[in-house]
């Protein structure tokens, strides 16, 4: 695998406007957290996907591209990172200890990019996680059900459920279960995960982030500011009413606020779809990848 040199002026720049804009992302997060204020939207992107604002601030300029310059001994301080000649670059060892997360990765998202979207759910996987579930099935207890116990059972028994990821799905109370058009194992994730899917495509950040420091930050963070609106878009269309944190619902259990969750589901999937293929080729990339590092320069961003 070639690799590519980047001037200290080059990627230290890149590494500044990174953790500028990671600080602006999290800070309102960070502040929250400070004051012990829960936040029933955006404290799932900390929480559920297990990467802390710290790390995510860390840029890293993906396997197979140096650091020149003094201020690279600074990555020496970070596991893997290792002294080449008179540049510092991702040790072979890191790839090597990854690969099976590497390939794992990468079949999914090849399978996932294979298939036809399917635009057809509706978000209905927020409101499976509370049917027939009383009080104890809410999971922000802080915020109320706008339709009701009883208007959301309804909802759900009006509708069919064809939820196809296996990380919503395991959250249905036991009464839904049974109502979704297919059951779904974690064994048969790579089986079904199909591009449409909102939680699919913010998943995003945690197949870009399990890749660490063998990916370039940039497409994590971008993937992070997808997870960020499908997100938004996932609990408007959910059962809770958000109106006190400034959210106006998706009402999808009218005919008018299903078409306006497909618009806006199809919006999110094409920002997947790019995303997708930027990480799998990283990922085909990197299982092509010899321990042989060849050296040329360059000054901008791989890819």
């Amino acid at each position: 695998m070639n690799s590519a040199v980047l001037p200290e002026e080059v990627w230290t720049a890149r590494r500044d406007r990174h953790r500028e804009v990671v600080a602006d992302l999290v800070g309102p997060h960070l502040q929250r957290k400070a004051a012990d204020v829960k936040h029933p939207v955006h404290d799932f992107l900390f929480t559920y996907y297990s990467v802390r604002p710290n790390q995510l601030r860390r840029w890293h300029p993906g396997f197979g591209t140096a650091l020149a310059g003094p201020s690279a001994q600074d990555y020496l301080i970070y596991t893997g990172y290792e002294v080449t000649g008179d540049l510092v670059t991702l040790s072979p060892d890191v790839l090597a200890h990854r690969r099976d997360t590497v390939e794992f990765i990468a079949a999914l998202l090849s399978a996932t990019a294979g298939r036809r979207p399917h635009l057809g759910c509706f978000g209905l996987h927020e409101w499976a996680m509370v049917y027939h579930g009383g009080e104890e099935a809410i999971r922000h207890a802080q915020v109320p059900l706008r339709l009701g116990h009883t208007g959301t059972d309804e909802v759900v028994e009006s509708m069919q459920l064809r939820c196809t990821h296996y990380d919503a799905f395991r959250f249905f109370t036991p009464d839904a279960v049974p109502l979704n058009e297919a059951p779904l194992s974690r064994d048969d994730q790579v089986a079904r995960e199909q591009p449409g899917c909102l939680h699919a495509g913010m998943d995003l950040y945690k197949w870009a982030s399990k890749l660490g420091a063998l990916i370039e930050s940039e497409i994590v963070l971008d993937c992070f500011r997808l997870a960020t609106d499908a997100r938004e878009l996932d609990m408007r269309a959910s059962p809770y009413d958000l109106s006190d944190y400034g959210y106006e619902p998706v009402r999808i259990e009218t005919p008018q606020g299903r078409a306006d969750y497909v618009r806006e589901q199809a919006v999110l999937a094409e920002r997947a779809a790019d995303l997708r293929a930027h990480i799998l080729e990283r990922c085909r990339r990197l299982l092509g990848a010899d321990s042989s590092v060849a050296v040329h320069t360059a000054d901008q961003p791989v890819g």
